[in-house]
């Protein structure tokens, strides 16, 4: 399963290709959320509102990102496949490579959906970079509402 190093290779650069993307992609969005934050008008509530959903904008984002890396990768029989504990599902398609994504990413876990091959490598480390990503936009967040309802 293992033995194709040119698989392998392919799943860690495209791995750390998503991963870097992903955290540029988080980076410059809170960025760009921060800087306009202040200009938006309205009440506090408009502020914070604005701040989650631009911070859900960007997971969403994200997970796509990586689901269509990971199917991109399933067109690749040596990179790996899913398994799917649903009876009678075919082949999976990019709608669900971004569930799978989703279900990776929030750290929700496999239920009936499985990495096989050097795939894994992906979903173990965009279980990772979610985890992460999540707690960044939580404490974004928090510092946004702290300064806005600090204002009052």
């Amino acid at each position: 399963m293992y033995d194709n190093w040119l698989a392998n290779a392919t799943v860690i650069v495209a791995t750390l290709a998503a991963v870097t993307l992903s955290v540029l992609i988080h980076y410059e969005g809170l960025w760009f959320a921060s800087r306009n934050l202040p200009k938006i008008g309205g009440t506090q509530h408009v502020k914070v509102l604005y701040a989650i959903l631009s911070v859900l904008a960007l997971h969403i984002v994200e997970i796509w990102m990586f689901g269509i890396v990971l199917w991109l990768l399933l067109q690749w029989p040596a990179c790996g496949h899913i398994v799917s504990v649903m009876p009678g599902s075919g082949a999976l398609g990019l709608l669900d490579a971004v569930y799978f994504s989703a279900m990776t990413y929030s750290t929700v876990g496999f239920g009936d959906v499985l990495p096989v091959g050097p795939i894994r490598l992906l979903a173990g480390t965009e279980s990772l970079i979610g985890l992460l990503l999540i707690g960044w936009s939580a404490s974004f967040t928090y510092l946004e509402m702290e300064r806005f309802w600090r204002v009052r």
